[in-house]
């Protein structure tokens, strides 16, 4: 007899087969809008429909400088990022209805970045459970979370389906 997956797992899970869709060469992330135990969307980053994406037309990259602290000192740090696609969480937010996200939960393999971080908190939602960290804007999105009451999980014993797991590139 196979053991069933609990709730986590199982949601989780879907948040990694819809990354399976992505085609940007840097980071594959999906995610997945749940009320109670149902369902309710899936999302994977990606160029806008119709546009070509990473793969066809390579990363759309931007570079960045931010204050960054290493002990006990502020640092500059150049950072680059690709703009040409649009990030899972919010491809989420963009194909789900408001209304159903009130009080619902977000799994995504991945933790949001600081402005998937902002958008959420203002989505009505009541958690997200991500997977892979993203150290970049960790403290600061915890913090949000926190103030917001949005609760904010990690779980960092899964094991994603063979298969789903890409190779992050920064």
């Amino acid at each position: 007899m196979t053991t069933r997956k609990d709730w986590d797992t199982y949601f989780l899970d879907m948040a990694y087969m819809a990354s399976t869709r992505s085609q940007c060469s840097r980071r594959h992330v999906g995610a997945v809008l749940v009320q109670g135990k149902k369902l309710l969307g899936a999302a994977y980053n990606g160029a806008p429909m119709g546009v070509p994406d990473c793969s066809e037309a390579g990363c759309m990259l931007v570079e960045e400088y931010e204050l960054a602290e290493s002990g006990g000192k502020e640092q500059v740090v150049k950072k680059q990022r690709c703009i040409r696609t649009i990030h899972a969480e919010q491809n989420l937010l963009l194909f789900t209805d408001p209304k159903d996200r009130e009080g619902s939960v977000v799994y995504v393999t991945d933790q949001p970045c600081w402005t998937c971080a902002n958008m959420l908190a203002n989505s009505g939602i009541s958690e997200i459970v991500y997977h892979r960290p993203y150290p970049k804007d960790s403290d600061k999105v915890k913090a949000l979370m926190e103030q917001k009451g949005i609760i904010f999980r990690r779980l960092e014993a899964y094991e994603p389906p063979a298969g789903t797991m890409t190779e992050v590139q920064h």
